[in-house]
């Protein structure tokens, strides 16, 4: 495969987030903005689509369609298509969903069900500080790219982000039968079959959202690690991340940033109270302790032999409506381990799943009424340098099947109380449905195809 990469850098001083809130809202898809430290890259069509599933990986490239065999690992096989296929210079963007948990231990899974979808995309453009770059695979649309970017027109996105309607999201939804799951998840884990699960609940909404306004109005008031607003392989979502699952870097470093633990985060005067309580909570400090001794665990696994290490320790990190207890951990892979396992063996992020990982995700196939799907998965990036970026999926609103829904969980431990779960499910869902822009009656149609006006 020769496909390359065509650039061209251009000086840059205008808001890199209302420009591709604004070409989302006009794009037919598939599409992938994520937004990393401050750079916000946008990726718009299919060079090269690769589906992952549970026993093969789907790669679509011009018009034509290979599968190939996992082998019993369907990431690795994911990345060794993009790895042979995908040309020179490459990014791919994507997202893979909880269920891949599965199929990377060998448990039974639906043979037909998408467990991830990665793109190479035929446009891109990087957004830096004070320039930007602009990719494509048709050097043609270099200059189509530095026109739309010179040409473009934000405003009626951000309008819309900052005075259309806010929609209606009951967050009480559902309330009686989460208290119900916390308290059988209690029970299990005092039983003894796990230390503790993340329970989570389904909010619909009714409603057709703007979803690129929904991000630009949401993005503004969040704190994120990551962020992104993605329409490919069938889902559209916006999100505010609060942690990373896994970063590896081209040198080989790995890093896993696990939070738990919880408390309101107002904006007013009683914030420092509730901080002062939650690095003081017996119930926090221990959902949070473990998760970390997980955490460093799974990168023992994959890293060199006393390379595994806490940067950061229970630090509090504020996240929109939410202030978390956050450590930091870091590890270099060992000889012959690259960043495709680095993944496999932390996901999914402990602090989406339990103690012990397997235990978890069976109790929350048996007390969760529906597959989470995108909920607790990662959307991520993946360059040719060996790079990796991958963002746990929560704080996000989710559209897939024509429905849309929002879904928050809470960390429960022996200690748990079912009144503060679901105020804490309660407490991370208004960090997304406080910002949900209803759509306006005349593009609902389109809203729902992932053009939305």
């Amino acid at each position: 495969m020769t496909d390359s990469f065509a650039e061209r850098r251009l000086g840059f001083t205008g808001d890199p987030l209302r420009i591709a809130t604004a070409w989302a809202a006009q794009s037919p898809g598939p599409y992938v903005l994520y937004e990393n430290h401050g750079q916000v890259c946008w990726a718009e069509g299919a060079h090269l689509l690769v589906r992952i599933m549970a026993d093969r990986v789907l790669v679509d490239q011009a018009g034509t369609r290979r599968s190939f065999d996992a082998h019993g690992d369907p990431l690795a096989t994911a990345g060794a298509c993009l790895e042979s296929i995908a040309g020179q210079a490459w990014r791919a963007y994507g997202w893979v969903s909880f269920e891949l948990e599965g199929a990377l231990h060998g448990r039974a899974h639906s043979r037909d069900a998408v467990l991830g979808c990665l793109m190479v995309p035929r446009r891109e453009v990087r957004f830096g500080r004070t320039d930007v770059v602009l990719r494509a695979i048709d050097s043609a649309d270099l200059g189509r790219l530095q026109t739309k970017l010179s040409d473009s027109a934000p405003e009626a996105t951000a309008a819309r982000a900052t005075g259309a309607m806010t929609a209606a999201v009951d967050i009480d939804y559902g309330a009686d039968a989460y208290r119900t799951a916390v308290t059988a998840s209690i029970d299990a884990i005092r039983s003894g079959r796990l230390d503790k699960v993340v329970l989570s609940r389904v909010v619909p909404i009714s409603g057709e959202i703007d979803v690129p306004a929904s991000y630009l109005r949401g993005r503004r008031a969040n704190d994120p690690a990551r962020s992104f607003l993605i329409d490919i392989g069938g889902w559209q979502a916006a999100g505010f991340s609060p942690e990373i699952v896994a970063r590896v870097d081209a040198r080989g470093e790995v890093m896993s940033q696990p939070l738990a633990g919880t408390r309101a985060l107002l904006g007013d005067a009683a914030d420092q109270d509730r901080r002062a309580e939650l690095v003081r909570d017996p119930k926090e400090v221990f959902e949070h302790a473990i998760s970390v001794r997980i955490a460093a665990d799974e990168l023992s696994t994959v890293c060199a032999d006393g390379t595994v290490g806490v940067r950061e320790f229970m630090r509090v990190k504020e996240r929109g409506s939410v202030q978390h207890l956050a450590s930091e951990l870091v590890g270099v892979l060992a000889p012959g381990r690259n960043r495709w396992d680095a993944l496999a063996a932390l996901f999914p992020a402990v602090t989406a799943s339990g103690v012990p990982k397997a235990a978890a995700c069976q109790l929350i196939g048996e007390l969760e009424p529906v597959p989470r799907e995108l909920y607790g998965g990662a959307v991520l990036t993946v360059d040719c340098d060996g790079d990796l970026d991958a963002a746990l999926t929560l704080r996000a609103v989710f559209r897939h099947g024509g429905h849309t829904w929002l879904r928050a969980g809470a960390g429960i431990v022996a200690q748990s109380s079912p009144e503060r779960e679901l105020e804490e499910t309660k407490e991370k869902l208004r960090s997304v449905s406080r910002y949900l822009v209803s759509a306006e009656p005349s593009v609902q149609g389109t809203a729902a195809a992932g053009a939305v006006a």
